[in-house]
């Protein structure tokens, strides 16, 4: 299998069914609020990265990719407390939360066809017909 198959089928296919798992068992942390739930979730990924770390051997270090990487963290802290606070605070379903939730995908092709200039590398059309589909999905899901 070449590197492109293996990048679509680790980073995008099992990415999301983990991340969709994620999600059902977020709906299912009912009874702590958000601080708490956060510092957990930060222990946890502390100990997976500890594990990674250990088990790949690999100690690649930069100043830019720390930098990044603890941008990464705090935008994902931030939206993954947001996502609590609608499902604790406001009752919101994670079958209608995470469709919507999920559109952040849009934000990331934007920025990595527009920014990082993966339009050079990738087909921007169906990429955008896809585009389009999520946000279909997504109108529907809130409807639903």
């Amino acid at each position: 299998m070449n590197n492109h198959s293996l990048s679509i089928l680790i980073g995008g296919v099992a990415a999301a069914i983990l991340l969709g798992i994620s999600g059902v068992f977020q709906k299912s942390a009912q009874g702590i609020s958000q601080g708490p739930y956060l510092i957990v979730v930060g222990l946890v990924i502390a100990l997976v990265g500890g594990v990674w770390w250990w088990a790949t051997r690999a100690s690649e270090w930069s100043l830019p990719a720390i930098g990044y990487s603890a941008l990464f963290a705090l935008f994902w802290a931030l939206a993954t407390g947001c996502i609590a606070i609608g499902i604790s605070r406001y009752g919101g379903n994670i079958s209608q939360l995470a469709p919507l939730y999920n559109m952040n995908t849009l934000v990331a092709v934007l920025i990595g066809l527009t920014i990082m200039g993966e339009s050079k590398t990738v087909h921007p059309l169906p990429i955008c017909i896809g585009a389009v589909l999520i946000v279909a999905g997504g109108i529907l899901a809130a409807r639903g």
